[in-house]
């Protein structure tokens, strides 16, 4: 026994002797103040219970999000092991070797079969089509729709409703729907309005709510892989987009011109719309009798159809990478292959996230969970995003003084307005070395 003590003192003198320090049994992840990041660190208890290996979420407001998380990258600091970061900054996060790259260990587990495809298309490849992998899906989110179930059901409204449109009153199929339920509830002489839709133009609020119809009306922002944006961005389908975006705005409560997702839920919890635009992540509090008044009266959609049957919604949510000046990028590895694991995601979505498996979503005991985890389903295998280019930042920042003077006030034509920002986006692509 002595013997072997003895050895094993020898080995350990001789690891400090050469330099070696014992891994910490600790790792970091960092994400945004909200309620997923609470349901996360749920679950790496449990992490920490079945390996002893200690993980902490740390947050901070969304607004500090991206400048805190970009300065401990650029100052190629450790302090975070891990970051469930935007999908926007996979660009910028990989081009400057912020990120760990994460292909073999994609393929290794087959990932682009475990998990929604647009969530792999979205959230970990880049560049587009290339067949690389940044980030595992962590956090699926899109934007979808709330509605006062209690007015959409009342007999008088039905009536009404039918006499004037010539159709039944129900949640929308199509956005012409969504446009007609809109103005059918719009009566500000009795503080009742027609919809909430996001208009907050400080961060990307606006463009995403836009996104949900440029989608569904079967138009793109751009060519992801070759950026060209001239009679893409500003198609034929896009202007009608816009202009309907634009007309729903008509149908907002007062003041709505710096909305975002705590507006629109109050929009539900203080009866002031039928129908409410938001991130599915925001939809606990709908049916929290606590935090909505109107919890069981509260009902969800998808985003509807557009005009030529397409129907897709704007992204939202986050993929968790590895940072590439971690100490710890084994165990970061480590904990990645338990957070894939089946069991692992079922688990996430019975505490609250938004898993991205495939499995789970198309699951019946998923879809049954709550009442908006059915739309949330139908979403996540047709969403599309905003552009992952590094560059996505100044994008985000011509888009939206492009189209929110002509959404809230407007100012020009929809034509104008995209016309222009397609002039805007090609001088940032020339500028930046994508096109000639």
């Amino acid at each position: 026994m002595r013997k072997k003590v003895t050895g094993l003192l020898a080995g350990i003198s001789l690891m400090f002797a050469c330099g070696t320090t014992v891994q910490a049994q600790e790792l970091t992840i960092f994400w945004a103040e909200w309620d997923p990041a609470n349901y996360l660190q749920e679950l790496v208890n449990e992490y920490e219970a079945e390996t002893g290996v200690k993980v902490t979420v740390e947050t901070t407001p969304w607004q500090d999000f991206q400048t805190k998380a970009f300065t401990e990258f650029n100052a190629k600091g450790s302090a975070y092991d891990m970051v469930v970061g935007d999908s926007q900054w996979i660009g910028a996060a990989s081009e400057a070797g912020h990120y760990v790259d994460l292909t073999d260990f994609f393929n290794k587990h087959k990932l682009n079969e475990v998990m929604a495809p647009a969530t792999v298309k979205y959230y970990s490849e880049y560049p587009s089509n290339s067949g690389k992998y940044w980030s595992i899906p962590a956090e699926g989110d899109a934007v979808g729709w709330s509605y006062r179930k209690d007015w959409f059901e009342d007999p008088k409204e039905m009536e009404a409703f039918k006499a004037k449109y010539g159709y039944d009153l129900a949640p929308p199929k199509t956005w012409k729907e969504m446009r007609d339920i809109a103005e059918f509830f719009h009566r500000p002489d009795e503080k009742r309005y027609g919809i909430a839709i996001y208009t907050d133009n400080s961060y990307d609020g606006l463009v995403m709510g836009v996104e949900n119809a440029i989608f569904s009306f079967g138009g793109e922002l751009g060519d992801y892989a070759t950026y060209k944006v001239d009679g893409i961005i500003n198609s034929d389908q896009n202007v009608k987009a816009l202009e309907a975006y634009r007309e729903l705005y008509g149908f907002t409560p007062p003041g709505w011109a710096k909305s975002f997702f705590v507006e629109n839920n109050q929009a539900i919890t203080e009866n002031l719309a039928a129908m409410s635009m938001n991130y599915f992540a925001f939809f606990p509090a709908l049916v929290n009798e606590a935090s909505n008044p109107n919890a069981k009266v509260t009902g969800f959609f998808a985003n509807p159809a557009g005009p030529g049957g397409d129907q897709f919604a704007a992204l939202g949510g986050q993929g968790i990478s590895i940072v590439s000046y971690s100490e710890n990028q084994e165990e970061a590895m480590k904990f990645l292959e338990w957070f894939i694991k089946d069991e692992t995601q079922k688990r996430w979505a019975e505490l609250g996230g938004y898993t991205a498996s495939a499995k789970v979503l198309e699951s019946p005991e998923f879809q049954n969970a709550t009442p908006y985890n059915k739309a949330f389903y139908e979403t996540m295998f047709k969403v599309k995003d905003f552009w992952a280019a590094p560059e996505y930042a100044e994008l985000l920042i011509q888009m939206n003084q492009r189209i929110y003077p002509y959404v809230t006030a407007g100012q020009g034509t929809a034509k104008e307005a995209l016309d222009g920002l397609a002039e805007d986006w090609n001088n940032t692509f020339k500028k930046y070395g994508r096109t000639n």
